[in-house]
């Protein structure tokens, strides 16, 4: 008899703290603040591996998680390699079939520095990854200033994940 009013209660509440976020449409990541989590050990055919080392190096970067099978990734490609020429931006190609992803960058150009596969999507869970494209903004010590979940396009990009990525710039 109590048990319906108490789970409406909760249920209230929660969504009460959800609309009061500050921004409810982003979805909070838990790396944020700490150090990036440990990247898969496998690369692309003639690509150069993607390690933890290099997210530790001096300087703002980008981790991006995409795969050719995705739409979302292949509109954000353009901005992924206009990005690419100012600051370093790494790849992660999640359960794509290699020769596909060999094949997309080779016909759209390769923005990525290094490149890391995640064939079977262990390596997106551990970064808390939901579902392709994210993009996390690194700082050069290898933690987790920004996350960023969709396509790196339009309003979003230049709205909300342009300015995160100058306040990582000038805090550098």
């Amino acid at each position: 008899m109590i048990a319906p009013p108490v789970i409406f209660a909760a249920l209230a509440g929660m969504f009460l703290w959800g609309m009061g976020r500050e921004n409810p449409e982003q979805l909070p990541s838990s790396f944020v603040g700490r150090e990036a989590p440990a990247l898969p050990v496998t690369t692309l055919p003639g690509k150069t591996q993607l390690t933890d080392e290099m997210l530790r190096q001096p300087g703002v970067k980008l981790v991006n998680f995409w795969a050719s099978w995705c739409p979302p990734c292949r509109a954000e490609h353009p901005t992924l390699t206009e990005l690419s020429k100012t600051i370093p931006v790494y790849g992660v190609d999640l359960k794509d079939p290699e020769p596909q992803a060999v094949r997309f960058l080779n016909e759209h150009g390769d923005p990525f520095h290094a490149i890391a596969t995640d064939p079977n999507g262990r390596g997106a869970i551990d970064w808390g990854v939901t579902a392709p494209p994210e993009t996390f903004i690194l700082d050069g010590e290898g933690k987790v200033l920004y996350r960023f979940a969709g396509p790196l396009v339009r309003e979003d990009f230049t709205n909300r994940f342009l300015p995160e990525l100058q306040k990582a710039q000038a805090a550098e």
